[in-house]
């Protein structure tokens, strides 16, 4: 079975001047969608074919014959999980409840900006900046190479940053500073706190069946 396509919760010229309607177009139409092709055509006839996605990723990266598949569906997950948080009028800052874990594990939230702005910034060549959650709750930052995601390391992902060229290239050039601080004017938190109370209940549920 064939993996669809994402649904956007919104139109693609809708986070300019953010990220313009040609980024959009290249990122999500030519990119995204060419990844999710590949992943499609590569699962075929194969006993992940109708695996779901997060199930593809797990086993692809463990067995280095599939690291095609693995590098293909790791970006389809990743970018979903990317354009998923975006929001043509972007909230300046998490509601109650996500703010104080913010506050827990960073000070505050500027701090929090600061750190999540400088390991997206300062990662070298492609790659994700993630804010994410352990086991226990607690939040911090991280960065992956390529395809790679969180999940892999037992953390789960809330919110991402893509810092491969293609995201931010044709409106910001060089300038990955000026794109990754814009970016904080586009996140949606209200997805960022639903991924949050998903992950903390799930955790509650594994706790209650061990």
């Amino acid at each position: 079975m064939a993996h669809d396509a994402m649904e956007l919760p919104y139109d693609q010229n809708a986070l300019v001047p953010v990220i313009s309607e040609e980024t959009f177009e290249y990122h999500f139409g030519k990119h995204y969608h060419g990844y999710l092709e590949k992943m499609n055509a590569l699962k075929k006839g194969t006993e992940l074919e109708d695996k779901p996605l997060i199930d593809i990723i797990f086993e692809a990266d463990r067995d280095p014959g599939l690291k095609s598949l693995f590098n293909n569906a790791a970006q389809v997950f990743n970018h979903e999980f990317y354009f998923e948080a975006l929001a043509p009028r972007g909230k300046t800052g998490p509601g109650a409840e996500l703010l104080r874990a913010i506050e827990s594990s960073f000070k505050n939230f500027e701090a929090f900006k600061q750190k999540f702005a400088e390991a997206a910034i300062t990662h070298f060549g492609s790659g994700w900046a993630w804010l994410v959650q352990d086991a226990h709750g607690k939040l911090s930052i991280r960065t992956t190479e390529n395809a790679r995601d969180p999940l892999l390391d037992n953390r789960v992902p809330l919110l991402t940053c893509d810092v491969w060229e293609h995201a931010y290239y044709i409106d910001y050039r060089h300038e990955r500073p000026k794109y990754v601080q814009a970016y904080f004017d586009i996140i949606n938190w209200d997805v960022v706190e639903k991924r949050r109370q998903k992950a903390m209940a799930d955790q509650v549920q594994a706790r209650r069946a061990s």
